[in-house]
């Protein structure tokens, strides 16, 4: 990415929000699967969200290392 980008630019501030929403969902997914013990079906499918969620906070969290500067990041792939 060409160009340095604060914590102010609204960019950073949409990627934060993505990803303080998906770790959020990634603990609300602890309870979910738990409420779920007894449904597999619907177990399975809040483990497939909880990874998407880990997922989405993992690139995030590369992409703002990303513009900021701040280092590698993860390897968010």
């Amino acid at each position: 990415m060409s160009t340095e980008h604060t914590p102010a630019d609204d960019i950073v501030y949409d990627l934060v929000s993505v990803q303080y929403h998906a770790l959020q969902g990634a603990q609300n997914n602890d309870k979910f699967r738990r409420d779920a013990e007894e449904h597999d079906d619907v177990r399975e499918f809040f483990d497939e969200v909880a990874q998407q969620d880990a997922w989405r906070a993992q690139r995030c969290h590369a992409l703002l290392a990303q513009l900021t500067g701040g280092g590698r990041g993860l390897d968010a792939r």
